[in-house]
């Protein structure tokens, strides 16, 4: 295997490797599934490039409610296939692939209604859990339990004792989705796969009828690349009608983009044991444990304005925190929002007018020689769509290739983690760390975290945690640069960290302590600091003020009002 290493030197030398030769398969977008896409390719045995215009998840794959799970709100559609499938894959994510990332949550369930409400909802629990040991993947999750009204006040104090006349409890899994693509990404380049980011594909290259590859600039040093491929696999997301667009014909299906938006709140607003799942006139709200806060979300609208900064509005805010209250014995109110963050979901249209009656499905098209469109789905199916687009890429290809291996491919960090995190009592004792701050870095990083460790030892100082974000060891700040890809102040403290939603700040106290730990790892002069900085403080501001608008137009316009871009 290569080094996993995704630091500056190695991001210049794959965007030159990929120019140089043509390769098997080029993967466009580096979101879950396009990242998924190329591990997939690369454990193929397929030479395998993928480039993305931003950061990796910079946009729905960071954005997500961050839940591994089966969909239970699809069991009332009827979507049985759907949900057997994202069982399945949960309960592989949990006990084989990415132990360190993936980790059960529990849920509770009100009920308002006496007798045939808890028959109809237990009944879906029930068939939920079935589902998941039929898997062969769900003995890792406790099964549901029925709880009295006392019961479900005893694991929830929170709730009002007129809200609910008993409860369910069951469980699903969660995860950081912005550091398990990174982790996706840098599994695939330990493989062989070449990865570069801030690498916008500009155009496809044709002879004749076929595209065999596509012209891709740098974003950070304006220089552009020719790169040659058998097949290209366009896995855009809520820009694949845009990246369709530059081969100049129309797709064979549309993307739809529907924004889902959350709130982050300390964990002492809301006394409870469990999260919670509440149902709304639409869809179904969601309180979720999250480290020392809660996300409350989301949201589901259609949005057509900018896709990559999509605005909270001041309504969305309003309608999360009226739906959250109406179970609450004490009202959350906008003073207790640390953070608020919005994302895209792609959703195929055609199917409804209505975004939160669109298909969860996935598509994988073939629409012209040489090109894989993979759209829709959801993060938690991530590994089959990749599958299925490798499997559709293949078609193409004149040779024999091996059949997919993912489900048996573990991501970086998570061998050896169960016995590293049984011996985190002693790791901290010979670190000088508490065992919370091991903790805390075997959950982030797995059996990657004795490179952490290195760093520590070789630099004591970086064992202090960050003076304005103190849930996070400086040594972290500098590793996100180092190995983990991250070009710029934003990549660190929204998608490397989440100290941009974590702290009421938004992460400004935070950003010249972790602007001077990246410097030295990228090359940047004072200058280059303050304008991170700037950038920075600039992009908060601006998110502050969408967050006050009264709609999504006014919210959009504020919101880009800050620059897309450091300058260099």
């Amino acid at each position: 295997m290569r080094t996993a290493t995704l630091g500056p030197a190695e991001r210049v030398e794959a965007l030159a490797d990929m120019a140089e030769r043509e390769l098997d398969v080029l993967v466009v977008g580096a979101g879950v599934v396009g990242a998924g896409t190329a591990l997939d390719a690369v454990t193929r045995g397929l030479s395998t490039g993928i480039v993305e215009a931003r950061d990796w998840a910079s946009g729905t794959s960071s954005r997500s409610s961050k839940l591994i799970h089966g969909g239970l709100r699809y069991l009332e559609m009827l979507d049985f296939a759907l949900v057997r499938e994202a069982l399945k894959e949960r309960g592989l994510l949990l006990e084989r692939l990415a132990p360190h990332l993936v980790k059960p949550v529990p849920f509770l369930y009100p009920l308002q209604h006496k007798g045939w409400e808890r028959f109809y909802a237990g009944s879906g629990v029930a068939l939920y859990d079935a589902m998941s040991f039929s898997s062969g993947h769900g003995r890792g999750l406790p099964v549901h339990r029925h709880l009295s009204r006392r019961g479900a006040l005893r694991v929830a104090p929170c709730l009002k004792k007129d809200a609910l006349v008993g409860a369910m409890q069951y469980y699903d899994a969660q995860m950081d989705d912005a550091r398990f693509v990174t982790t996706l990404v840098r599994t695939a380049a330990s493989y062989g796969a070449l990865a570069a980011s801030r690498a916008r594909v500009i155009g496809f290259l044709r002879e004749g009828e076929r595209v065999v590859g596509a012209r891709v600039q740098d974003v950070e040093a304006g220089v552009a690349y020719e790169i040659r491929a058998k097949q290209i696999v366009n896995a855009t997301g809520v820009w694949t009608d845009d990246t369709q667009a530059l081969i100049g014909e129309r797709g064979q299906f549309h993307v739809r983009a529907s924004k889902g938006i959350h709130l982050v709140v300390p964990k002492d607003r809301i006394h409870s044991s469990t999260g919670l799942i509440l149902r709304t006139e639409k869809s179904v709200l969601f309180v979720i444990p999250w480290g020392r806060h809660w996300i409350v979300g989301t949201t589901d609208t259609e949005w057509d304005l900018d896709k990559a900064h999509p605005a909270a509005s001041s309504a969305d805010i309003d309608y999360l925190l009226e739906h959250v209250n109406t179970v609450l014995a004490t009202p959350l109110t906008r003073d207790d929002v640390e953070g608020v963050y919005a994302g895209l979901r792609p959703l195929l249209a055609g199917e409804s007018d209505a975004t939160s009656k669109l298909s969860r499905e996935h598509t994988v098209a073939h629409p012209v020689p040489g090109l894989v469109v993979v759209a829709g789905g959801k993060y938690t199916t991530y590994r089959v769509m990749a599958k299925d687009a490798v499997d559709e890429a293949v078609h193409g290809l004149d040779q024999r290739v091996a059949p997919c291996v993912t489900e048996d491919t573990p991501l970086l960090g998570a061998e050896g983690y169960r016995a590293l995190w049984n011996a985190r009592a002693r790791i901290a004792a010979r670190t000088g760390l508490h065992v919370v701050r091991v903790e805390h870095l075997l959950n982030r990083y797995g059996s990657l975290t004795e490179q952490i460790l290195d760093l520590i030892a070789e630099d004591p100082a970086l064992g202090r945690p960050l003076a304005a974000a103190d849930d996070y060891l400086r040594a972290e700040i500098v590793y996100a640069a180092s190995h983990e890809g991250a070009r710029h102040l934003d990549d660190v403290l929204t998608r490397r960290t989440r100290i941009s939603i974590e702290t009421f700040d938004r992460g400004t106290l935070s950003a010249r302590e972790c602007a001077e730990l990246m410097a030295p790892v990228l090359g940047w002069d004072e200058l280059q600091i303050e304008k991170e900085v700037e950038h920075y403080d600039k992009r908060v501001e601006a998110e502050r003020e969408s967050q006050r608008q009264p709609d999504d137009l006014t919210a959009d316009a504020a919101r880009l009002g800050a620059p897309d871009i450091v300058p260099i």
